[in-house]
Order: structure tokens, then sequence, then C-alpha cells
């Protein structure tokens, strides 16, 4: 499905557009931060799959629950993340959205239903399948999207995690965010079978497969599912398939691709190509370049705000924690 810029309102695509380009200006951001040392650990930019998250995110409703992958900074701040917050949690500062503990791979924002991006491959599936039951039991209408890369799908979790929510009827939209490769491996290479499709279609979950790189096909594709779970149908899977334009973290050569390969990819950048239908719709460039340059200055600001942020508390280590106690813990071991 290819979409163009004339059949859609001016409005939509100029937020998607910026929704896009704050995506992008943050992971740049968190990727020199991350070469000043202003970030410690793995940063996994998705710089050329943003289409992904502007086109579903727009499509959930703020207490619409969601779940990432360990490449989560794109779905966080689409689902309404304060940029600010975000880029404090990479710095580690107290004004993160988890007040510094959870960092990039770990990033979370209750405010927003965003109930965490997850550092284990697959390990969002079950907690996501999880929230959906308990919506179900509550019985109302909102729903939950979860997000995994097509290396996901070869995990022991993607199985259990689509079995349940097939059997109890969830509302649930998993979301394969399948871009080739798992970590520097091609997917295809470890993947038996037809894929992601054929597997979730094989429990009894409809699958549908979308070109990730085109957000409004991603939004129109996103916008008719949601509303098909919201009123019962049960879970679905929406195959978005894009391409990551850098290494698989920070630290990431990836010379296991060619140049040539890459320069191909670039070419369907999600942002180039909704630069192109701001043009065809009538928009200047002036007007184009404004928002990118009002999300380049959202990211600078928060980049500022981060900086100048204390750091946390060492008493603040010890809370958010569980403590069973000395006692609970030697019957435990013992």
């Amino acid at each position: 499905m290819a979409s163009d810029g004339n059949n859609v309102d001016l409005e939509t695509l100029k937020s998607l557009h910026l929704t896009m380009a704050r995506i992008r200006a943050f992971e740049e951001a968190a990727l020199q931060a991350l070469d000043r040392g202003l970030v410690l650990g793995a940063i996994h930019p998705s710089i050329g799959q943003e289409a992904v998250a502007a086109g579903l995110c727009s499509q959930l409703r703020k207490d619409d629950i969601l779940l990432s992958t360990h490449r989560g900074h794109g779905h966080t701040l689409a689902k309404g993340a304060d940029p600010r917050s975000m880029m404090a949690e990479l710095f580690g500062r107290e004004s993160g959205t988890c007040g510094g503990k959870g960092g990039s791979m770990h990033i979370a924002d209750f405010d927003v239903g965003m109930l965490g991006a997850n550092g284990v491959v697959a390990a969002n599936i079950p907690i996501a399948t999880g929230a959906a039951h308990a919506i179900k039991l509550k019985g109302d209408d909102r729903i939950v999207a979860c997000i995994f890369g097509d290396g996901a799908i070869n995990r022991g979790p993607f199985l259990e995690g689509l079995n349940w929510a097939s059997i109890f009827r969830l509302p649930i939209l998993f979301v394969c965010e399948d871009n080739g490769f798992a970590a520097t491996t091609r997917t295809e290479d470890l993947t038996a079978g037809e894929g992601p499709a054929a597997r979730a279609e094989s429990l009894g979950i409809p699958a549908f497969k979308v070109d990730g790189n085109d957000v409004l096909a991603v939004q129109d594709q996103a916008s008719d599912l949601v509303d098909r779970i919201r009123h019962g149908e049960g879970p679905k899977l929406l195959v978005a398939e894009t391409y990551r334009l850098t290494g698989h973290t920070g630290a990431d050569p990836a010379t296991y691709r060619s140049g040539d390969e890459v320069e191909a990819a670039k070419q369907r950048d999600p942002l180039k190509r909704t630069a192109a239908w701001l043009a065809e719709a009538g928009l200047d460039r002036a007007a184009i370049d404004a928002l990118d340059h009002q999300a380049q200055g959202e990211i600078d600001a928060a980049v500022a705000s981060a900086e100048a942020a204390p750091w946390p508390s060492p008493d603040e280590a010890f809370l958010d924690v569980q403590d069973i106690g000395a006692e609970s813990q030697g019957r435990a071991h013992g």
C-alpha cells in the first residue's frame, strides 16, 4: 500500500511529519550525547523507522496501553511523552521519566499509557498480553499496542503471548517492526517458514502487512485495526516493513551490510517522503523547514534541560525496589 499527500488533510500530514522530525532529532541528539559521555550504556536508534511510531500512535488514545522494545524512543515520544523528561532519563537524572533508573532500554511513562521499553527481546509480549487481559476483565474499551522486532518472533514469548491473546480474544494489536535484521544478522537467515504473519495466522490471529516507511499507510491500517479491536474483534497482527538507517546500537558501524544497500534505503526515508507530500499539497519549503526547526529546537532544549538537571539522591536507590524481608528471603533460599 502506497500513499501520496493529495488525499490527506494538510494539518494531519504536518502533525505526522513533526512527530517523525521530533523522533529523528531526539535520537540524533542521544547519539551525540553518547559520544560525549553524557549517556552511559547502549543506545538503540530507530532512525529510518519513525513512520511506524508516528502512524500507529496517532491512532491510540492517551489511556490506551503501549509496550515497546529496546528500540523504544520513537514509540515513547509518539505516545506523548515529554522529550525533556525522556532525555533526562537517558542522562540518568532525577527529572527523568523513571527518575534516572530506567535509562534508554527501559524508558516508561505511565502518564501517557507507555508501560515501558524492554531490554529483553520479546519480553514485552507477555507483559502486553497480561495488560490486555486485565483490560478485558475490567470491561472497558481500551486496547494494548505491543511493538516488537522481527527477531523477537523466534523467541518463546512470541508464541506464548499470541496464543494466550488468541484463546481469550484479547484487545491487543501486535505490531512487528520488521527491519530485516535481528541485531547484526539478517532475520531471513534465522527464521523458518513464512515469517510473522504466517505464524500469527496459524494461531487464529488475522495478520496484515504495510509499508512501514509510509506514515499515511501505517496510520490508515492502524486506524482500521485499532477500531476493530476496540469493538471486540480480538487480537490482530500488523507487520510494518521498514529499515533502520543506523547500526544496531550507537557503537555498531553496521559493516554487515553494504553502503549501496543503505543508500537505496535512504530513498525511502519516511521524513523525505512526507516532506515531498507536503510540497505536493502546496506547503512551501520554508514552512516545511519550519517544522524540522521546531522539532530540533524542542530537542535542543531537552538536551540543555537534561544537562542542567540534578543527579538523583543516593537515598533514591532503594525506592521502587521490592523488599521481601530477611525472614522471607531465608525461607526462599532455605
